[in-house]
């Protein structure tokens, strides 16, 4: 492995043993943050991730949502931010997050860990870009 993969899985891993269930992310994206995490891009319905960090670039290949070809759902913002809440309340998984976001029309998703900011983008331009606040880790 490389010192950006090693650097990164250590750095999810910690996050893993801190962030709280309910509202986690901010304490996930400070910790990616810390370990010199710029940018996270999230490519649906395939959950490639793209971590951009100041050792390297690294891919994260996860699970695809679909096979085949499929028709992309149309952007449905209301939808999007309902499945925000559910994931900020700690009541769904990444997995059913991601799936959700992606029947709401989601194909791509940019975290900006440096301006806290995650877009999230449809297929014809479509973008809702939501804020999540600063935490502190000791």
């Amino acid at each position: 492995m490389s010192e950006a993969i090693d650097n990164l899985t250590g750095a999810m891993k910690t996050a893993e043993t801190i962030r709280p269930r309910v509202g986690g992310f901010p304490y996930l994206a400070e910790v990616l943050r810390k370990a010199g995490v710029t940018r996270n891009i999230w490519s649906l319905p395939s959950s490639q991730s793209l971590f951009l960090t100041q050792k390297g670039p690294v891919v994260m290949q996860g699970s695809p949502l679909v096979t085949g070809a499929v028709d992309v759902p149309a952007f449905n913002e209301a939808a999007l931010i309902t499945a925000l809440r559910v994931d900020q309340a700690g009541k769904s998984t990444f997995s059913e997050f991601l799936e959700a976001s992606w029947h709401a029309g989601v194909v791509r998703y940019d975290v900006d860990l440096e301006a806290r900011t995650v877009s999230y983008q449809g297929c014809n331009g479509e973008e809702y870009i939501e804020a999540y606040p600063a935490v502190t880790i000791a």
